[in-house]
């Protein structure tokens, strides 16, 4: 059975539970999602479902994206995604939604982070920088030294550094469904899951349970 959905983060809450406790949720309006695609192994070698989500105007797609979905009389979506499922157990045109999960359920999320543009080596991945005090003027967040002297005269490659920063691919897993909300399509799980507000997202059965 397909457990997938694409969803758009909505923020950040927190519920309290029946001790009184507070811990965080997040809130995402997920689906519902039109099947536009469906993958066979006889035909394309392996097992998947595409979903479609948040309808566009057609204006926005190009002509192979419109004829696409003219080819499944579907309407024009902003987003396609594949989920791979072992059971193939819809059809091309079934709308998937919210109900597929129940609370205490564990799911994968799956999203785009923050970008941060051009980030040093501190910033980046915590480097200490340099000391703070004797003399020392303007090399209290330089990355230090980084390649070696004659031998081999130069930085490795994959040597950790100033860079770009975010705008990743970034999966958290096992996060706990504690809020399911058919009539508004809201799904809130345990936790933060990365990327701006307004951003996609991938929900997927979690594959550690």
């Amino acid at each position: 059975m397909l457990k997938g959905l694409l969803g758009k983060k909505i923020g950040m809450t927190q519920i309290f539970d029946d001790a009184g406790a507070a811990f965080p949720v997040t809130l995402i309006e997920a689906g519902p999602c039109y099947v536009t695609q469906v993958r066979r192994p006889e035909k394309e070698g392996y097992s998947a479902v595409q979903l479609g989500f948040s309808e566009v105007h057609p204006k926005r797609l190009s002509g192979g994206e419109l004829g696409h979905f003219k080819a499944s009389e579907l309407p024009s979506m902003r987003y396609l995604r594949e989920f791979r499922s072992k059971t193939l157990d819809v059809s091309v045109g079934d709308v998937v939604k919210v109900d597929m999960f129940t609370p205490g359920e564990r799911v994968d999320v799956i999203g785009t982070s923050k970008g941060k543009g051009f980030a040093g080596a501190v910033k980046r991945y915590h480097f200490r920088g340099g000391p703070k005090t004797h003399g020392q003027s303007d090399r209290h967040r330089a990355p230090g030294s980084r390649g070696s002297g004659t031998t081999p005269g130069r930085v490795y490659k994959g040597a950790r550094g100033p860079g770009h920063m975010g705008d990743d691919r970034v999966t958290v897993q096992s996060l706990k469904v504690v809020l399911v909300d058919v009539e508004r399509n809201l799904i809130g799980v345990h936790g933060a899951v990365p990327g701006p507000k307004g951003g996609l997202v991938m929900i997927k059965e979690a594959r550690k349970q």
